[in-house]
């Protein structure tokens, strides 16, 4: 008989023992497991909350029991986690398909990036952004997500299989690390060779064959063209160009809002110390998410994509514009952790034309590589302490704190960079932040410029039910470039609920 019962457990306590003792059995499954260390400052132990089921679950078998196949393999713009995920569904379904990546394969990738940290040598092609895995390969490798769907478990069990830890299926707010995930995003893109797909790299889509208003394929940037009925488009937040370009085909879409701020990096073991006091050596790297909501003028502020024990790295995908971006690998060992902090910018709020949510994110990014040539040699970021930041005012003559980030730093003051609003907006916000995690503002903690690719701020239009384009016959638009997504898991789910609805138009 099956049962499910909640609890809490001081965190240094062993399950097993517990629920052996209580209830005289080990035959559980944890079906969530977080932790509760809100009151560890004051010296109160932590507890972890548990959520399990006794006896046997009945595992959910998500493969389908009906294979298809197609004259045409469907194609698929980007191997980032919409378009691999929406590859693996397809193979489930016995269709085999083309994946068509711009950048590089991970080792391949990993050398580009390499080159760019070190010397400034930007590939445009093959970055943090573009080439296998997509811009999740260089990320805490985080899976929480606020979508509600069965598919979550689908994306988490995918992951086990290839090799990621099982907590990751029950534990609050899992994580892969960014070593791991490129490890699990390879044998990912190794199945579905196996299987009969291709996967090909260094394979730009310059555009869409359209006819009638149908997609007929797809045109590479070396002329070659690639006929079929069904194109997947799954190219990511920052592939500006290409949706230029399908606009001006009619292929329908629409402005969104989006978020833009900076990064903040602290010391791991003050920002362990402040949130579990005197349990930080036994709890690990903590993290946290925090927000402020100015109710007078409806403008969030808030963190993303927090990084505990991790590294602010240099994520730029055009020349002329330095953009910021954090990870961590699954050991947290970094002495550093760092998180976005990022100002809601409403898409009503901004100039005429389809793209200018584009355009203000680049002239962020362009002010930020022109405070980097200014100051330096122009791969460096742009970084302020949080106390300078705070009174406005600059000493040139004390030293940045030491740093994660590879590429190095120059001090720069924030308003050569940003809008009026969103330096006002941040200030506030690190002022209330302080009252909601005491210690959080603290006047050394590190501010570095910019965080500008949070999502992407068109939306391409579709179905709600058949995820088809509503202007574009055969297109499907997904992830977070198609403004349907907004992480691992949720681009990864939005793969597969896609390919679930074209399946049963079949």
């Amino acid at each position: 008989m099956k049962k499910e019962i909640s609890f809490s457990l001081d965190f240094d306590k062993d399950v097993d023992e517990y629920l052996q003792k209580k209830y005289k059995t080990t035959n559980y499954q944890i079906l969530s497991r977080s932790l509760d260390a809100r009151k560890a400052p004051l010296g109160r132990v932590p507890q972890y909350v548990f959520r399990v089921l006794f006896g046997n679950d009945e595992k959910q078998d998500f493969l389908p029991n009906i294979k298809l196949s197609l004259n045409q393999p469907p194609v698929i713009i980007g191997s980032g986690p919409a378009g691999l995920f929406a590859a693996l569904r397809l193979k489930d379904y016995g269709i085999k398909s083309i994946v068509l990546e711009r950048g590089e394969a991970v080792q391949e990738r990993m050398l580009s990036i390499s080159k760019y940290w070190r010397y400034g040598k930007l590939n445009t092609e093959s970055n943090v952004c573009f080439g296998e895995g997509g811009a999740g390969l260089f990320s805490d490798g985080k899976l929480y997500t606020r979508v509600k769907s069965p598919f979550i478990k689908y994306v988490l069990e995918k992951f086990v299989s290839y090799g990621a830890d099982e907590k990751i299926l029950y534990i609050a707010n899992p994580h892969l690390g960014s070593h791991k995930i490129r490890k699990i995003i390879k044998k990912m893109t190794q199945e579905l060779i196996d299987f009969g797909s291709e996967v090909r790299f260094n394979s730009k889509v310059e555009d869409l064959l359209i006819e009638n208003d149908r997609v007929l394929g797809v045109k590479l940037s070396n002329e070659e063209k690639i006929h079929t009925q069904h194109v997947i488009l799954a190219a990511g937040h920052s592939a500006r160009h290409f949706y230029e370009k399908i606009y001006k085909k009619n292929v329908s879409m629409k402005k969104k809002d989006f978020a833009v701020g900076v990064r903040i990096e602290h010391q791991k073991k003050y920002l362990d110390q402040i949130q579990f006091g005197k349990f930080a050596k036994d709890l690990g790297a903590a993290t946290y998410k925090i927000s402020y909501h100015d109710h007078e003028k409806n403008v969030g502020t808030y963190s993303f994509c927090m990084c505990p024990g991790g590294y602010v790295l240099s994520s730029g995908t055009e020349e002329g514009k330095i953009v910021t971006n954090g990870m961590s690998n699954d050991s947290h060992n970094s002495p550093w952790s760092n998180a976005g902090i990022v100002v809601s910018v409403k898409s009503e709020n901004l100039s005429e034309g389809m793209f200018s949510g584009f355009d203000f994110i680049e002239d962020i990014e362009k002010k930020a590589y022109e405070e980097a040539i200014r100051k330096g040699s122009g791969r460096e970021l742009p970084a302020v302490t949080l106390g300078e930041f705070l009174n406005d005012s600059l000493d040139e003559s004390k030293e940045l704190p030491k740093t994660s980030v590879p590429s190095k730093l120059v001090k720069s003051n924030f308003r050569n960079i940003f809008p009026e609003f969103i330096i006002k907006q941040l200030q506030i916000a690190f002022e209330e932040f302080n009252k909601k995690l005491s210690g959080f503002s603290h006047h050394d903690a590190l501010l570095i410029a910019p965080e500008t690719r949070t999502s992407s701020p068109i939306t391409i239009s579709r179905d709600k039910s058949s995820f088809e384009s509503i202007s574009t016959k055969g297109l499907y638009p997904c992830g977070e470039g198609a403004g349907y997504a907004g992480g691992i898991t949720s681009a990864a789910v939005d793969g597969i609920k896609l390919v679930e609805s074209l399946v049963k138009s079949l």
